[in-house]
Order: structure tokens, then sequence, then C-alpha cells
């Protein structure tokens, strides 16, 4: 029932969909197209909840729309429960969000009739159980999201930025098709049932891995197939960037777990060092771009590409632990992955929708061009702050959370037989730990630039307060980026289902702890108490301002603020973007970006001012993808000259090429 439920909420999405065709024109389109939006999302958010928490697998349905043979077949267990929350939470948020950002957007019409269709395919994905249903799912949801990416095509970035995303996306889908195709073996049964039944051999259990971490990895953002990536999510609008970082990039994982840890089979221990490399590379990657970056969205988009990392740290713990026989150890890495997951789903939403508020009010996403916002926007500066410490993973928020319970899972590795693993897992560790500081540099320059300060630019000086409807969806998240920080105990009860189905074993109870706390392992290695360190934040902030107002000096003097020894008001004066983020360009840049800067310095005398250039280099693009780029721009080229052959050469053509196929044909026969 549950899951004929669903699918009626994915043709209500579609007929949605429709409507945003019909009533793109009008005013009340928007509000019409994005209030079923959000009602379906809600209702299909609450039975993926129930459905979790009962932990009972719906029985597969099957549908004669697919294949004839085949039919597309659906189903809902634990993994795709979860992933049901994930997606339906974030789709409703951004579909509340969108009540009020819609009513600025500039081209409706190219936003409003792919949206719906966007969050039915992200669900479809979900609960696919076959890889037909499954590869047409995924695709028609790349295809949606590409419509979405070009809402604004008339910008050249915005435009390529689509036609890379598109190739990224075919190439993924390419990668899982052959990936499926191996899973299905010389039988060629494309059901998910079948194919757990399967048994491969290490070369077609390395194709499959390899495969899946290009398909899935590429949508979801590793590098080095993270290119697509920092371009698309700011060219779309706010309320989709937050769609495709916050959930999408999470389908991409739903994908990869499905293949590695369901269909696959028992996964080898080397499998584990390749995926634990990826992602500890990524994880680093991204934090470091995103510090060089001054374009708000830019800068999320990159930190999506960290906390993806992440999340692949602890699933490659997780397989390496499963593989070593520690059931125990590997349902904490798997948890922590998954709840890092959910996490990131919450407060990167929260973090694009106030990018995209900031840019409502100020038309700006530089933010060297903007500053002191926290007068003008002070609703959406305290939620964004909110989100700022959490995606710092500052305590007691939710990111401390997870990213705790993965250093956790870290610190059992030396129990494992493999010397790789026991070599490689403390430098991934030192890696998320660096990662993890880095983070908070970033969101330091991101909040203090963004809206500390003084307006740099009269557009931040005319900024205006966000729109209810935003409001509301950003202090939604907030609020449950709160909770889950002080509550985790039941977080990690609700995945406990999931590491149960996957994995053979679950984290201990945590919500029957003592204040709350959670114990990953036991009592005497480590414990978190949330709460406490909820309260003890709160008690000692309260006091620390009661003290201040008590025993201060109730006697004032105006005078002029401390100015550094400037007395020019010149927001120029202040720190920017480029000026906070230079002791760590100098330190990591020549080795990541071949950083290179060059002052100029006017003589003694000269009126001018000094210059500083500062050039960086995406060597991932440079290196993997520039010279791809160029070879087909080449080959494009000469091939180009084959559309302008007479009937004569193009008959000599075919004639030759029939010779050859015959030619080989006799060969081979």
């Amino acid at each position: 029932m549950t899951l004929v439920i669903l699918l009626v909420c994915v043709a209500a999405l579609l007929v949605a969909s429709i409507l945003g065709v019909a009533m793109a024109r009008f005013r009340a389109g928007s509000l019409i197209v994005y209030s079923m939006s959000l009602a379906v999302c809600t209702v299909a958010l609450v039975l993926a909840l129930v459905q979790l928490l009962r932990n009972a697998a719906a029985p597969t349905l099957v549908l004669p729309l697919a294949l004839p043979w085949l039919g597309a077949h659906f189903r809902i267990d634990a993994l795709s429960a979860f992933f049901l929350v994930v997606v339906n939470l974030g789709a409703a948020a951004a579909s509340l969000y969108a009540l009020g950002y819609g009513a600025h957007e500039q081209a409706p019409h190219r936003v409003l009739p792919f949206y719906p269709a966007f969050l039915a395919g992200l669900n479809l994905v979900v609960i696919a159980d076959d890889a037909f249903s499954f590869l047409l799912c995924w695709e028609f949801m790349s295809l949606m999201s590409w419509a979405l990416v070009m809402a604004h095509h008339r910008d050249a970035n915005n435009r390529r930025a689509g036609y890379i995303y598109l190739v990224m996306a075919s190439f993924g889908t390419f990668a899982l098709m052959l990936a499926f195709g191996l899973l299905a073996g010389p039988a060629g049964s494309y059901t998910f049932e079948v194919m757990r039944t399967g048994q491969h051999g290490p070369l077609i259990a390395a194709l499959i891995l390899t495969l899946a971490l290009f398909g899935a990895g590429s949508k979801a953002g590793l590098v080095p197939l993270h290119v697509w990536l920092p371009l698309a999510h700011p060219a779309a609008p706010s309320h989709v960037s937050a769609l495709m970082s916050g959930v999408m990039t999470k389908v991409a994982v739903y994908a990869f777990i499905r293949i590695v840890l369901d269909l696959l089979g028992a996964p080898s221990w080397w499998s584990s060092m390749v995926i634990l490399a990826l992602a500890g590379i990524t994880t680093v990657a991204g934090v470091l771009y995103a510090l060089m970056q001054h374009d708000l969205k830019r800068l999320l988009a990159y930190h999506t590409v960290e906390n993806i990392g992440i999340v692949f740290i602890g699933v490659g713990l997780a397989i390496g632990f499963q593989t070593n026989a520690m059931p125990t150890a590997a349902a904490l890495a798997l948890t922590a992955a998954l709840f890092h997951v959910f996490n990131h789903s919450l407060f990167k939403s929260l973090l694009f929708f106030g990018a995209g508020a900031v840019l409502n009010a100020t038309g700006e996403r530089d933010m060297e061009h903007l500053g002191g916002l926290i007068h003008r926007m002070p609703y959406v500066a305290f939620t964004f702050l909110i989100g700022c410490a959490a995606i710092s993973a500052l305590p007691p928020l939710n990111g401390f959370v997870s990213e705790w319970l993965t250093f956790q899972a870290i610190l059992l590795s030396p129990t494992v037989g493999e010397w790789g693993l026991k070599m490689l897992v403390p430098g991934v560790g030192a890696v998320l730990a660096l990662s993890a500081a880095l983070a908070a540099a970033c969101f330091v320059k991101a909040y203090g630039v963004t809206f500390l300060g003084r307006p740099r630019t009269p557009l931040a000086t005319r900024a205006k307060e966000a729109d209810r409807f935003s409001l509301s969806a950003m202090f939604l998240l907030a609020a449950l980026c709160v909770l889950a920080g002080i509550f985790p105990g039941f977080v990690i009860d609700a995945l406990a289902p999931v590491s149960q189905a996957l994995i053979g074993s679950r984290m201990p109870v945590q919500a029957t702890d003592p204040w709350l706390s959670i114990i990953p392992i036991a009592a005497s290695r480590s414990s978190y108490d949330a709460l406490l360190v909820f309260v003890f934040i709160g008690l000692a902030s309260f006091l620390t301002a009661m003290a201040i107002h008590r025993f201060a000096s109730h006697a004032f003097r105006r005078s002029a603020a401390w100015d550094c020894g400037t007395p020019d008001p010149s927001p120029s004066t202040q720190y920017s973007a480029t000026s906070f983020a230079q002791p760590i360009r100098r330190v990591y840049g020549a080795l990541a970006f071949q950083a290179r800067e060059q002052v100029e310095m006017p003589p003694p005398g000269d009126p001018r001012p000094a210059v500083l250039r500062v050039s960086l280099r995406d060597l991932v693009w440079d290196w993997f993808y520039a010279p791809i780029e160029g070879a087909v721009a080449a080959t494009a080229g000469r091939l180009n000259q084959f559309q302008f052959l007479t009937i004569r050469k193009y008959l000599s053509l075919v004639f030759g090429l029939l010779i050859i196929l015959l030619l080989v044909l006799a060969i081979w026969l």
C-alpha cells in the first residue's frame, strides 16, 4: 500500500509538471506548482519515515510499463526508505522556499515545467528495483536537472555549465549501464532480486566497482569527476541548487551503496582502499577549492565535493571492516556515512537558501560586493550562521555528530588485518581532520565577508529581508540541524535497519542511554553527550551575558570605533575574501592550484595604485579534461569535412567501408 501511494505521489508530481507548462505565464502558476509539490512531497516524506521506522520491506510491485518481457519493478526496503526521507524532506523544504523565491524568478516558464518532474525522477530512482527502470529514471532525473540548469540559458557561463553537466551525466549513465550489464551476467536478468544471487569473479567484481565509481561518482562529485558541479550548481535557481547539492548527490550515493553493498555481494578488502583514497582526495580538494572562491554559490558547490568525500570515507571504512569480519565497526562506519548524508542534506540546503536570499536582495553572488547584511537581513544572517556552524562540524550541531562518528570508526582501524588499510586509514583520518579545520576557516570567511563589516557596494546597502516563505524554510532546516545535533541517538536508531540489512549488524540502541548520550562501541572507549554540551553552552553564554550586564560599568561615552590606525571609512579598508584566504593560498596554493601572485608597485611619486594579481589553475581540468576537449574538437574539425563530400565521394566511401567490413568478417570467421 505504501508503495502504491508513493507512485501516486510521483504521478501527482508529473501532473504538477504539466500544470507548470500550462500556467507558467500566469502569476499564480508558481504558487500552484510549488504548493502541489510541497503537499505531495510532505505526504511522501511521512510515508517514507513510517516505512523506515517500521522496518518492514514492502513487496515488489511490477508495472507493465517498461520492456514487455521485464516490466517496471518498484520496491521499498530500509535503504530506499531512508533515502526517500532525504529526498522528500529536501524537496518539501525547497518547495516551501520556492513559494517566496519563485516570485522573483525571471523565467518561470523554464523552471515550473521541470521542477516537479525533477522531484518525480529523484523519487523513482530510489524505488526502482530493476536495472532498466533505474537507468530510465536516472536519465530522466539528469535531463530534468539539466533543463533547470539551463533555465537562464542566455548567460554564456550557464550554457557552458549545462553542456559540461550533460556530457558528464551521459558518461555516468553509460558507466552505470555497463555495471548493470556485468551484474546481470550471461543470463541477462535485470531485476535486482536476481542480481543479488549472482556470483562474480575478482576481475568482474573489480570492473563493476570501477564502473560504479565512475557512474555514481560523477553524479555525486568525486574528484576528478566533479568538474560539472561547481559550474552547474551556481547556474541553477537557488532552490534547484539546494536540491542538486543536498538531494541529487545523495541519490548518487544511494546508487553506489545499492550496487556495491547490496547487488555486488561480498566486497574485497582492496576495494575499500580504492574508495578511501578517492574519498580522502575528494575531501581535501573540495575544501581547498572552496576556500579560493569569491562566488558564494560556487563556494557552497565546492563544499558539496568535500562532504561527499566524507560520506565515501564512511562507506570505504564500512567495506574494509566488513571484509575483516568486524561487523560492529562496519555498522558504525556505515551509520556515520548515512548520518552525514542526512546532515548534509539539511545544512547544505539551508546554506543555498541563504545564498539565494542574498542574491534576491542584492543581485550579487560575489562576496567582495557584499558585507554588512546582518543589519539588513538579520533572520537570514541568523539561520545562515547556524548552517555555517553545522557544516563546520561545531558542537552541538548535527555536522559534528556524523564527523565524530567517522573519527570513532577510524580509531578502530588498528585491528584490521591488511597492512594497506592499517597505513591508509590513519592518513585518511589526518586528511579528514585537516578538512574539518579548513572548512571552519572557509565558513568564517563566507559568513564574515558576506554578513559582517560594512557594505562594500550600494547594492548591499539597499538589501531587504527575505520573504516569509523563504524564512520559514530556512528556520525549519536550522531547527532540524539543532535537533539532530542535540538528539543524535534517535537518528542513529532510525538508521539501524539500513546497516542491519546491508552489513548484518547495527550500532547499539542509543535513545535509552542516560542524558541521551551516544556510545558508538562501548562507554569505556568513547561517548558524546550532546544534550549536556548544549545545556553547558547555553548556560555559559547566559551567565557570561548576565555577568557583563551586572558588573560592567553603566557609564558610557561615545567614541570612534578602533580603526586599525586608519581613519578612512571606505569599505575597502576591511578584510576581503581574497585577503582572508591569502595565508591558506600561500601554504597550499602552489601545490593544489599552481597559484601565482604578481604585484605591481609603482615607483615613489607615481599616483597609480598598487595592483595584486592572483592566478589559480584548476589542475584537474587542465590535466584530465582539457586534453580530451582538445582532442574531441580536433577530431570533430577533421570529420566535419565529410558533410561537404560529393555524391561520387560518398558512394566511394561506402563501397570502401563495405569491402573492409567483408574482409574483417572473412578473417574472423
